[in-house]
């Protein structure tokens, strides 16, 4: 897959493609892009999606923006086992942010893209103050095969594009979206969760080195960096671990910023992995959250937080016992 940092001001080749955030990369948007990889190859085009970075509600109010699912890294490597071909990752700024929704379909996804044929969720805004939608979409498409002949019509700016819009898509009645798996995880469902993502949710990063306590107290953690400084779970889970063996690991998880031993700490998440013992700074893993034990607490000393985590284990390691390797849940 080729991922693009910028889109250019005149399109190498046409392409097929579709728009949004993608954030989680969840069941409705894999439905849009089994449909994008239909439709690419049924005209012999590339399969593209165009994303932003950030969040366009990051941009306009940081403060108040929701907490993503999935970083830019583990979104790219979930687009690409879709099979998407190319991505555009697209800077969010001022000026796309000014940019009227007339010039965003002309210097964009004509002339920057040469989008052929794009699909949209029906609930697709864009363009200053959100004023393009739909129908804007739809006044500006042209059929495939109307082409200008017009000689001083030169490059993908002469070629309209065709347009399909998407309606919500549904499992067991329930509208999937980015916001129903945030409210899922908030909730501790993570049953839920995999069932709107068609997966479990995960978190990535790279084993950094931590203070050593879970060493000290007979419960060594793997401390994983997760540049977020929110994250969509907090608690205690039972998980899978990918990147240490050839295999997936079961293991217990931390979400949290651990009370009983620091205050005002950064929200960090450490992983004990069950009957292991290996030096791995620097491995980079992803944690699968399978069932959420607990909430994070506060203890009254670090022997009341070791019993604590004994149970923990104990629990994690029932359940997951009870759960075949790799499984679906």
């Amino acid at each position: 897959m080729h991922v693009y940092r910028t889109v250019p001001q005149t399109a190498a080749h046409p392409v097929a493609l579709t728009i949004g955030n993608f954030d989680g990369v969840h069941r409705g948007h894999r439905e849009m892009l089994r449909r994008l990889r239909a439709a690419a190859s049924a005209r012999g085009l590339p399969a593209a999606v165009m994303t932003f970075e950030p969040h366009p509600r990051e941009f306009f109010a940081p403060d108040r923006a929701p907490v993503r699912l999935t970083g830019l890294r583990d979104k790219l490597r979930l687009l690409e086992a879709c099979g998407v071909d190319e991505v555009h990752v697209c800077r969010f700024d001022y000026h796309l942010a000014q940019m009227l929704p007339d010039e965003f379909i002309s210097r964009v996804l004509v002339q920057g893209l040469a989008a052929r044929w794009i699909l949209i969720g029906d609930d697709f805004r864009f363009g200053a103050r959100r004023a393009g939608d739909v129908e804007t979409l739809r006044a500006a498409a042209l059929p495939s095969t109307r082409v200008s002949t017009s000689p001083s019509a030169r490059g993908p700016a002469a070629v309209g594009f065709e347009l399909e819009s998407l309606s919500s898509y549904r499992v067991d009645g329930l509208r999937v979206s980015s916001t129903a798996v945030r409210d899922a995880l908030a909730a501790g469902d993570m049953t839920l969760a995999q069932k709107l993502l068609g997966a479990p949710f995960a978190l990535s990063g790279r084993v950094v080195h931590g203070d050593k306590l879970g060493r000290e107290l007979g419960f060594p953690t793997a401390n994983v960096w997760v540049p977020r400084a929110r994250l969509p779970v907090t608690g205690i889970f039972a998980v899978r671990v990918y990147g240490l063996a050839e295999a997936a690991l079961a293991a217990v998880a931390s979400v949290g910023v651990r009370p009983t031993v620091k205050a005002n700490g950064r929200t960090t998440l450490e992983v004990h992995v069950f009957d292991f013992d290996r030096d791995v700074y620097g491995a980079r893993v992803r944690v699968e959250f399978l069932h959420k034990l607990r909430d994070e607490a506060k203890y009254d000393g670090l022997p009341a937080l070791v019993r604590q985590i004994e149970i923990d284990c104990a629990q994690a390691r029932a359940w997951l016992g009870a759960v075949a390797p790799g499984a679906t849940l």
